[in-house]
This record gives structure tokens, C-alpha cells and sequence, in this order.
């Protein structure tokens, strides 16, 4: 047969495989009424293995076998989709207990934000909340999470991602550890200051501290001078030791905030070599609370440690037109080559594709948790 022969009688199977594919769906809209009446789970991993391995048993040939296994493995994923919607339609989805809520920057809110005064985070607090903003800081993201669970805080800012530099591990396993949920996010341009005491210039410098990943973030600029460089807890800090010890010969590397809160002199702005170098913080609160008008969800879950677990997890949300924005893994501790992943796709919690797709996520991941609609 010539190529268009073969391709004309793949047509006639194409076509013949598409009526037998209606056909199954309309059982499998039939098996969903039956389990929905009688309370049935809708994932049974036994049969479907059973299943699996009775089809792989009657092809020919290893590339048949695997073909097969994948082919069905597909369509009884498909089948699944379709009985969550149908669960979904009746009443019978995931509830998440987030409440609706209004503009959380009303009724003067107690606000935490971690390191020391002039930090970026600081900086996002108060684009977020507002200048006079009722707020305290603490040395580390575990305290400001503590912080807000304990009730001294109402909400806190933290910094999850920056552009250049990627995420904060920290974060991620802190809202893993935390009964703490994201309510909104605040993303900052970071512009890096070079700064002295009142009266230093940029030729009596010698010395320069900063936090490791900002002295990384300048190596452009730094390397046109010949300056100790030394490693500190953070921007502020460095800004702050400054200003204490009250030497010519030294300067910081931080933001324009800590130049002021540490009445220091900016000897040159945008010192660090990235254009478009930005952070993205996220407010966090110990409320199970979401606003309306909300556009992004957040969550994080484990899945069973075998072939396509991953795969079959994510399906639930192409299967309802849902766009993932963001995947990341971090390993669970005590479980070797183990991950839980935390991903961030575009929804309202109120939606019925969002609720059909946590439904089916929650029935067939290890755990689920939504850690915030914002």
C-alpha cells in the first residue's frame, strides 16, 4: 500500500475508535449516576490495575504492551475527570472552609514583617498597608510565622520569589509546617543602594556590608573597586552597623528605606546589575479567609511514590481549563527522594472547575491543602 492508502484505512480506524470512545464515555456517565447514588469512591485502583493488566495481556509485542498500558491508563483518567465533575455538579466537592472576606487593610490590622527596620519586607508592608501601618519586626520568617499563629500579629509579609534569585526555600516549608494561609501578595522593585555616613564619599570606602546574595547581585559594580566585602544577616542590619560604628571607610549595601531609617547618605543608587530585579512577598494570616475577588490559589500536596502519579494529578486541572502559573518541589523530611510540591494556578475558590479539580486532586494525591486564594 502507497502512504496514502495506509493513511485513508488509519481514517476508517481513527473513526471506528472515536464512536467506541462516545460510547465508553456514555457508560462511564452512567457508572458516575450509580456511584453518586450508592456513595461509591470514585478511584478503585484495584480494578483499574486489574484492568490494565488483563488489556496488556492480550496485545502483541513490547511496544504494544506499553502502548496499551498508557492508552487506558488514559482513558480511565479520563473517565475519573468526568465522574468528579458530575460529583461536582451535585453537591459532592471539596470543602475548603475558606470564608470570603473584605479589604483586610481595614480596622488597623497589626502587621509583622521579619529583620530589621528599613528591610524590603518593610518596604512591601508599607506599599501594601500604607505608611502608618501598626507594625512590628522580628529576626526570623519562623517567628513571624509563630507570630500571627500565636495571635500578636494579624498578618505578616514575607518574601517568597525574586526574579533573579529564585525562590525562598524556607517559605515554602514554613506554609508546609503552618496551619498559616496566604490572603494577598505584593511584589516590589528592589534597587539597591550603595550608602555611607553623613559626609563619606564613594573614594574613602574600603570596606562594604551587605547580605550575601545582594553582594552577589552588585559583583558588577563591586568589581570596579578594590573593597573588602563581608557577609551580613541582612540589608538592614548592614545599614544599621553603619550607622553605629559612624566609619568614613564604611559603606552598605541596601535599600533606599534603610538609608533613612539609619540617617546614612546614598552614594549611588541601583548598584545591583539587574534591570528588572524585583521580590514578591506574600501576606499571610492565621485566618481561613480569601477576598472575593480573588484570582490566584496556592496550594501544596504529596503524591503516591510510583510511575505517573504526578502526571495523573496535574491532568485535573488541564481537564478543567485551569492554568498552573507555577510549580515548585521541596523534599519531605524523613522520606528519602520523596517531594511535596506547591503549585499556583489562576482561580477563584468559588468556581465550580476550581472545586471539580481540588475534588478529583484531593481523592487521588497522599494530601492536599490549600494554602490560600488571594
Amino acid at each position: 500500500m502507497d502512504l496514502e492508502e495506509i493513511r485513508k484505512q488509519l481514517d476508517e480506524c481513527d473513526m471506528e475508535m472515536l464512536k467506541l470512545f462516545e460510547k465508553r464515555m456514555d457508560l462511564i456517565d452512567k457508572v458516575a449516576d450509580s456511584k453518586i447514588a450508592s456513595g461509591k469512591a470514585v478511584l478503585d485502583k484495584q480494578r483499574e490495575n486489574e484492568k490494565i493488566a488483563k488489556v496488556v495481556s492480550m496485545v502483541h509485542g513490547d511496544i504494544n504492551e506499553e502502548g496499551a498500558r498508557e492508552l487506558f491508563g488514559l482513558l480511565m483518567s479520563m473517565s475519573r475527570k468526568l465522574q468528579y465533575r458530575k460529583l461536582t455538579e451535585k453537591g459532592r466537592h471539596i470543602n475548603v472552609s475558606f470564608i470570603p472576606s473584605g479589604d483586610i487593610r481595614e480596622g488597623n490590622p497589626r502587621v509583622v514583617f521579619q529583620g530589621d527596620k528599613g528591610a524590603y519586607s518593610q518596604i512591601a508592608m508599607r506599599e501594601y498597608f500604607g505608611a502608618d501601618v501598626d507594625s512590628i519586626n522580628v529576626p526570623t520568617f519562623r517567628s513571624a510565622m509563630t507570630a500571627i499563629s500565636e495571635g500578636s500579629a494579624d498578618y505578616a509579609v514575607l518574601p517568597i520569589e525574586n526574579s533573579t534569585a529564585g525562590i525562598v526555600n524556607e517559605i515554602y516549608d514554613l506554609l508546609a509546617e503552618y496551619e498559616n494561609y496566604i490572603v494577598a501578595e505584593q511584589v516590589i522593585s528592589i534597587e539597591h543602594c550603595l550608602m555611607g555616613v553623613k559626609g563619606a564619599s564613594v573614594s574613602d570606602i574600603k570596606t562594604v556590608f551587605s547580605h550575601p546574595q545582594s553582594l552577589m547581585q552588585s559583583a558588577r559594580f563591586l568589581e570596579k573597586y578594590d573593597w573588602r566585602q563581608i557577609s551580613m544577616p541582612n540589608n538592614a542590619f548592614a545599614a544599621m552597623k553603619v550607622s553605629d560604628e559612624g566609619d568614613k571607610t564604611q559603606a552598605a549595601i541596601a535599600s533606599s528605606l534603610a538609608a533613612e531609617v539609619y540617617g546614612l547618605d546614598i552614594l549611588e543608587k541601583g548598584v545591583n546589575s539587574a534591570e528588572n530585579n524585583s521580590t514578591r512577598f506574600i501576606i499571610v494570616t492565621g485566618k481561613k479567609i480569601y477576598m472575593e475577588n480573588a484570582g490566584k490559589i496556592s496550594i501544596c500536596f504529596e503524591v503516591p511514590h510510583e510511575s505517573g502519579s504526578l502526571y495523573n494529578c496535574l491532568g485535573h486541572f488541564i481537564f478543567n481549563g485551569l492554568n498552573i502559573s507555577k510549580i515548585e518541589s521541596r523534599p519531605i523530611e524523613g522520606r528519602k527522594w520523596e517531594y511535596r510540591f506547591f503549585l499556583d494556578f489562576e482561580g477563584n475558590l468559588s468556581d465550580p472547575a476550581v472545586r471539580c479539580a481540588l475534588t478529583g486532586l484531593r481523592e487521588e494525591a497522599r494530601y492536599l491543602r490549600v494554602l490560600g486564594n488571594y
